[in-house]
């Protein structure tokens, strides 16, 4: 049996009779995580419960013997009470449930009562045979969490990085100061780090859209012990993987009386590691907006930033981002960690846990929109990038170095000790370009050597930064 409904309490509230919701997601943020309803709600669950119960129904009028067998309308019919899941649905299932006081079975009763007058009439029977809840319920999730990361999840988070990716692709050799431990490092360009975050990104989607669905249908403990007993000439391993396989399942062959939700663990991991990532991306933008490189366009954010400081326009897309994903997260690894563990052949934590993937997904969605808001809000600031680039011509110190390292194998004499001398000059000190081309000249490097160092500015000192921003193109 699976979780009973907490029970009413006795003492209602104004804004509870107002029909208030208790959370963000079904309030303020209703707007934005709405489609995961259609997935992950409690009457998703109970419509793919109906889905499994109907299509196990007309499978085994192929496998039973003497089963009624269904005409074409009737089948249509049936499979219409999936496609036409509504609030009355909902409303009738709801009022079977406080009867059976259990939900699953409150499934069967309701695909029961809707086979009088259609030609499976007679096979009532059928109806959830040989199955405990979880032959159903480990079938529902799995397509509801199918529906949902495929539908809705990566279609969001797919055009979030290809965002990302056209704005790397757009800044690749716009020159910005790195700054590694926080202090000024060797220039890159913008679109190379952004890039990088696409990369990144990149990968764990396709790891999301490798994920594996799993599903059981071996009655209590897995041996299909039910299902020998009634009908002992039946292959029902082959049966049951034809099944899972029907619905767009891969089949496990060997659980307990629940499917051990592993690939959930799994799947879990890699929403979690694209969570992290994005969280970097967000305190990466916002750090870069601190400093200045990008400018937030006005009215992009919302017109008010400070309730005391007019001139402000805060980056709250991207911090509401930062604390949804860090929901998120904590909802999701604690899936994976509770959903892998079953005491002996079966305890009900898992039934409970399943029923936050929803909350979990909805905050990693609402992160993903709200990222892809902040990010159209953003205009690059390249003088700024440039300005900060033309005060720290001490990053020109380890193009220097290396330099001279490279001449000193060559036999050029007085190249010795290069990092210890560029390091004088350096260290803890700000070098304009006067002083860093005075530096140069007096090293003694060979007339061209010397000519492309004097040439080479913090701002040109990119390397190969926005090519590489084209390996966000390769397959």
């Amino acid at each position: 049996m699976t979780d009973a409904p907490a029970a009413a309490q006795p003492t209602p509230t104004p804004l509870a009779d107002a029909g208030i919701p208790l959370g963000a997601l079904d309030g303020r943020y209703r707007g934005v995580v709405a489609p995961l309803v259609e997935h992950l709600s409690e009457a998703a669950l109970n419509r793919e419960r109906v889905r499994v119960e109907v299509e196990w129904l007309l499978h085994l009028t192929r496998v039973v013997p003497g089963a009624p067998q269904p005409t074409p309308e009737d089948v249509t019919a049936l499979r219409g009470l999936v496609e036409r899941f509504d609030a009355d649905a909902v409303a009738e299932l709801a009022a079977l449930e406080r009867e059976t006081a259990h939900d699953v079975k409150a499934v069967e009763y309701y695909v029961a009562r809707h086979l009088e007058g259609t030609s499976l009439e007679d096979a009532a029977a059928l109806v959830h045979f040989c199955c405990t809840s979880e032959d159903v319920n480990n079938l529902a999730y799995a397509l509801m969490v199918r529906g949902s990361v495929t539908q809705v999840w990566l279609p969001a988070a797919t055009a979030l990085v290809d965002q990302l990716a056209q704005m790397a692709h757009e800044s690749a050799d716009v020159p910005m100061l790195a700054r590694t431990h926080g202090q000024p490092a060797t220039p890159t360009t913008l679109g190379k780090e952004l890039a990088v975050l696409a990369h990144r990104l990149r990968r764990q989607l396709r790891r999301v859209e490798g994920a594996e669905y799993l599903g059981k249908l071996n009655g209590a403990t897995g041996t299909f012990g039910a299902h020998v007993a009634a009908l002992p000439d039946v292959d029902w391993p082959a049966e049951g993987r034809a099944f899972v396989e029907h619905l767009g399942l891969t089949w496990n062959p060997l659980t307990t009386q629940i499917e051990s939700h592993d690939w959930q663990a799994e799947l879990y991991a890699d929403l979690a590691r694209f969570n992290r990532v994005l969280h970097n991306l967000c305190t990466d933008v916002w750090s870069y907006i601190s400093v200045g490189y990008f400018r937030q366009q006005l009215g992009a954010h919302g017109s008010t930033g400070s309730s005391t400081m007019p001139h402000k326009v805060n980056p709250i897309r991207f911090e509401n981002a930062e604390a949804n994903l860090e929901v998120s997260n904590a909802l999701l690894d604690v899936l994976g960690q509770t959903l892998v563990t079953s005491r002996l052949q079966r305890d009900l934590t898992d039934s409970s846990m399943q029923r936050n993937i929803g909350t979990a997904v909805g905050h990693s969605l609402l992160a993903v929109d709200n990222v892809r808001r902040g990010l159209r809000g953003l205009d690059v600031a390249a003088d700024a990038m440039a300005s900060d680039l033309d005060a720290t011509w001490e990053v020109l110190g380890e193009a220097v170095q290396s330099v001279m390292r490279a001449q000193a194998v060559a036999g050029v004499p007085g190249m010795d000790e290069p990092y210890e001398r560029v390091k004088e000059l350096t260290r803890g000190r700000r070098v304009d370009g006067a002083a860093m081309q005075e530096f140069v000249a007096g090293l003694g490097l060979p007339d061209d050597v010397a000519a492309r160092l004097a040439a080479l500015t913090p701002a040109t000192y990119t390397g190969l930064a926005g090519r590489l921003v084209g390996e966000l193109d390769r397959p």
